[in-house]
C-alpha cells in the first residue's frame, strides 16, 4: 500500500541519554540517516559527563532540540521527552539502540493506508560492537492488543510506535519495568493497532532490567498482577520457572 505524502503523519523520535558516550553517536546516527522528512528529533541527557555532549553537539544541526539537566531516572527523563513533542506519533529510540535500517520509518508509515493509533514490529537484538545476536526470543503476534502482554513483553518497547494523543506518561512508582506498564495501557487506550511486518529496531543486549533483576521482577509481577490478576499471575510465573528449572536440570546433565 502507498500512503500520499499529503498523509504522511510527522513522527518525534525521542532519545534518551546519560552518560554513554560509546554508544550514543550509533543511535543518532541511525536516526538521522533516515529517508523518511516529516521527523522530529529529541535528545534528552541526563547531565552527562563523559563527553556524550560532546557528541550531541558534533550532530547539533541535525537534533530538532535537546536539553541536558539532571532527572529523577530513565523514565522521568522519557516523560520529559513526551512533554517536548510536537508529532502525530512519539517513538523512543534510547541510546544504543538504534533504528533497523535508513528506510525503517518510510516503510513503516508507507506499509498501511490508514494511520493507525499504534505501529508495531520485530526487533533484531545487537551487541556493544553492534553486531548483530538475532532476533528477539518472544516474537511479535500477528494481532496484538493489551491482552497480549499477559504472556510477556512481545514486542519491544523499542518496536512501539504510539500517536501522540494516546501516548500517557511513565508511572514513576516503576524505576525497571515502567515500559511494560506504558505499553499495556497504550494498547489499551488504541483503537487501532498495526502489524508492519517488518524489523523496525536494533535492541542493545543488556539495559537496566538485566542489570537489576529482582526490582525488575517484582516490578513486572505487580504490573501483571494490576492488569490480569493476581492468581492467573503467579500461575504463569509459577509454570515458567518450572519450564526454566526443567530446562536447567536437562542442561546439566548433558
Amino acid at each position: 500500500m502507498v500512503l500520499p505524502d499529503k498523509r504522511l503523519p510527522r513522527l518525534s523520535l525521542i532519545t534518551v541519554v546519560y552518560n554513554d558516550v560509546t554508544s550514543i553517536e550509533k543511535t543518532i546516527l541511525s536516526i538521522i540517516s533516515q529517508t523518511y522528512k516529516e521527523l522530529e528529533y529529541l535528545i534528552i541527557d541526563g547531565g552527562s559527563t563523559d563527553g556524550t555532549i560532546d557528541i550531541i553537539n558534533k550532530y547539533k544541526d541535525r537534533i530538532t532540540r535537546w536539553l541536558s539537566e539532571p532527572d529523577n531516572g530513565l523514565y522521568d527523563a522519557m516523560n520529559k521527552g513526551l512533554g517536548l513533542a510536537s508529532g502525530d506519533y512519539v517513538w523512543f529510540i534510547n541510546s544504543g539502540d538504534q533504528l533497523y535500517a535508513p528506510d525503517t520509518v518510510d516503510r513503516m508509515v508507507r506499509s498501511t493506508d490508514v494511520p493507525p493509533d499504534i505501529y508495531y514490529g520485530g526487533t533484531m537484538i545487537i551487541d556493544k560492537q553492534g553486531n548483530e545476536i538475532g532476533d528477539r526470543r518472544l516474537k511479535p503476534p500477528r494481532r496484538l492488543s493489551w491482552k497480549s502482554f499477559r504472556r510477556g513483553m512481545l514486542v519491544c518497547h523499542q518496536s512501539v510506535v504510539v500517536k501522540r494523543s494516546i501516548a500517557c506518561e511513565y508511572d514513576l512508582r516503576y524505576r525497571i519495568a515502567a515500559d511494560i506498564d506504558w505499553v499495556i495501557r497504550v494498547t489499551r487506550n488504541a483503537r487501532t493497532i498495526h502489524n508492519t511486518g517488518q524489523v523496525l529496531s536494533r535492541f542493545l543486549e543488556g539495559g537496566l532490567s538485566r542489570v537489576k533483576v529482582k526490582q525488575g521482577l517484582k516490578e513486572r509481577f505487580a504490573i501483571m498482577s494490576r492488569y490480569y490478576g493476581i492468581v492467573p499471575t503467579f500461575l504463569r510465573h509459577f509454570i515458567f520457572g518450572a519450564r526454566l528449572l526443567g530446562f536447567y536440570l536437562r542442561y546439566r546433565r548433558i
